[in-house]
């Protein structure tokens, strides 16, 4: 259901804004906008491929940065060529830990590194929202107290040995001693960080390009804030190759911002026009075109 979910969203858009402004902005794209995205893009892919390598070692998982780059791609490709925006992450992890002999270290780096970037995005967008002008500034306070709400009830359920079974609590400590290891290590965590800062800033800079691409002339720091809550968005698996909530949270966004839910759809629609265009070295891994180090030397 969550592909014709995504699937369906496009749709009801297509047919309250209609198309015109869609293939309005997709006349403007040319040579050096596609350029600039790529390589700003690149940069992004560069900087989640170091958090990855970070993370696998932190759990004693050896990945070179050269193997982690071309996965990275090559995951990315297949997020947005197949429906549900996950499966190039699950390729991703299955194969490199069939590269190491142990897929469940293989796919568990994944998710820790995809978590670790998850919660950077968050403590990014966080005071952006709070602090420029949008229509998503008063919704921030209610989130946070949800977030920390649950945040607390988890640890004092962990805290009291009530979270469930014992092959529950003992999953949980288990992920607690990886977190730990993978993620919260005091060589480990500064690059987590600033790699997934510069991840998230290489995606916001797309968006800006595609909202200049759009016609948008709105200024960077009241986009900014939109951005960030796309991204935010498009974290929601509701989509078909990642189209869907993304073009949903664009509309209502920019609608809310008084500034047109038409342009917010083609605005997120450009978007993801410039990523998939980013993306495209991910089918030559695919196809075995990239050179492949061995993943078990170390960059």
């Amino acid at each position: 259901m969550r592909p014709v979910s995504g699937a369906a969203i496009v749709v009801v858009l297509l047919w309250q804004v209609g198309a015109a402004p869609l293939l309005a902005a997709v006349r403007r794209l040319d040579g050096g906008s596609l350029a600039l995205a790529c390589t700003v893009v690149a940069m992004s892919t560069v900087c989640s491929a170091w958090r990855w390598v970070l993370v696998a070692r932190g759990l004693g998982v050896a990945l070179s940065l050269r193997s982690a780059v071309a996965a990275c791609y090559r995951s990315q490709f297949l997020n947005l060529a197949l429906p549900g925006g996950v499966l190039g992450d699950v390729h991703r992890g299955v194969r490199h830990g069939c590269d190491v002999s142990d897929v469940g270290k293989g796919l568990r780096s994944v998710v820790w590194e995809r978590s670790a970037g998850q919660v950077v995005q968050v403590m990014v967008a966080v005071p952006v929202l709070v602090l420029l002008p949008s229509p998503l500034r008063s919704w921030v306070p209610a989130a946070g107290v949800a977030v920390l709400a649950g945040a607390v009830a988890t640890a004092l359920l962990a805290r009291t040995g009530r979270i469930g079974a014992p092959a529950l609590l003992r999953t949980w400590r288990a992920a607690v001693s990886e977190l730990r290891a993978g993620v919260l290590g005091r060589h480990t965590w500064p690059g987590v960080v600033a790699a997934s800062a510069v991840a998230v800033a290489g995606h916001v800079g797309v968006f800006v390009i595609a909202a200049r691409l759009a016609g948008s002339s709105a200024t960077t720091s009241r986009l900014l804030p939109l951005a960030l809550f796309v991204l935010l968005a498009m974290t929601v698996p509701f989509n078909v190759g990642g189209w869907g909530a993304r073009e949903g949270a664009s509309a209502w966004a920019f609608g809310a911002a008084g500034l047109g839910a038409a342009q917010g759809f083609t605005v997120a629609v450009v978007y993801g026009m410039l990523v998939l265009a980013a993306a495209l070295p991910g089918a030559l891994v695919l196809l075995g075109a990239w050179p492949r180090a061995g993943a078990g030397r170390h960059a």
